[in-house]
């Protein structure tokens, strides 16, 4: 999954052009899919007008599917998601997915900004969910329908709900609905959340068995001490959505107790649990772990690494782990 970061002494531009290229890497290397999510007003991240980044990713790639992790339905009209992702998947038939999730990505301010006259706060989710759903298979709808999605009515997009909590995880497994779950910054309820959709999962045409994919943080490197260095940069970030402080992705810090307080540290702990970090041999060995512990069906990598050649090279670690334990 990308974020697509602006780094400090960086730019939205070259953040894109990053993205592409990172993209066209694990393309070769064999990933299955490239995630963009939406997030907005976060000086951070580049990718809020995500339909858009999923059409230049997906057009200057050739097979790795695209989409969305995701894009945040109660921020739109349903009809507009539709279209949008109808178009993608004409454009590109075969690769799209679209992720959605019931968060605003964003500040309360400006969430009023994208929503207008909407005045959601996500509890009308399932509603905006059956709705989008409705202009892509007509036949879900209860009546006739006068709107339709052109293009899109028709098109086989697969939908997964994103969650961080047990809402969406019960929810798609009442739909028999693909689940994808955000361990990277909420790992505490991971167990809790897989356990809920796999029992209460209802079989649908789309998918006959759970089929649960988990965010992790992952930071590789050549050697241990590297790794943890470059990760600060991940520390970095949540500090600062701790401390409401604006900043771009910063450059590693030798170590985190240079920035953080004895309480901020112990706040990172709980919230990013979950990374993993290390050498080769020290990720195969956590990741190992941690697909024993979960039994997840897919994993959806995420590397907020200041340094662009670092963050490849931390791709193509754990792409060397998986062919060699394939």
């Amino acid at each position: 999954m990308d974020l697509s970061p602006i780094t400090e002494g960086g730019s939205v531009a070259v953040s894109f052009q990053n993205t592409i290229d990172l993209a066209q890497h694990v393309e070769a290397w064999g990933y299955n899919r490239y995630w963009l999510a939406e997030h907005h007003n976060m000086p951070f991240i580049a990718s809020s007008a995500t339909s858009l980044l999923i059409g230049h990713v997906a057009g200057n790639t050739n097979s790795i599917r695209v989409g969305s992790g995701g894009i945040m339905l109660p921020n739109h009209a349903p009809l507009v998601v539709a279209e949008q992702f109808g178009t993608l998947e004409t454009l590109y038939p075969g690769r799209i997915d679209l992720g959605l999730g019931r968060a605003p990505g964003t500040d309360g301010v400006t969430a009023q900004a994208l929503r207008r006259e909407l005045q959601s706060d996500g509890q009308d989710f399932p509603r905006l969910l059956n709705e989008l759903r409705t202009y892509f298979d007509p036949s879900l709808s209860s009546g006739k329908q006068k709107v339709r999605a052109i293009p899109g009515t028709g098109l086989n997009i697969p939908v997964w709900l994103l969650g961080s909590s047990g809402f969406s995880a019960q929810l798609s497994a009442q739909l028999g609905l693909p689940f994808a779950y955000a361990s990277h910054f909420s790992p505490n309820n991971t167990l809790a959340a897989l356990d809920l959709y796999r029992s209460q999962f209802q079989p649908s045409e789309s998918m006959e068995s759970p089929h649960a994919m988990l965010g992790v943080n992952i930071v590789a490197a050549d050697t241990d001490e590297e790794a943890e260095r470059l990760a600060t940069s991940l520390y970095q970030q949540f500090l600062n959505l701790i401390r409401n402080t604006e900043l771009p992705l910063q450059p590693p810090v030798e170590s985190i107790e240079e920035v953080a307080s004895e309480r901020e540290i112990m706040a990172l702990r709980q919230q990013l649990g979950s990374s993993i970090i290390g050498s080769k041999e020290s990720v195969r060995e956590q990741l190992q772990s941690f697909i024993d512990k979960t039994q997840a069906d897919e994993l959806m990598v995420i590397s907020q690494i200041y340094d662009h050649e670092a963050r490849i090279r931390s791709y193509e670690i754990v792409a060397e782990l998986f062919k060699e334990d394939s």
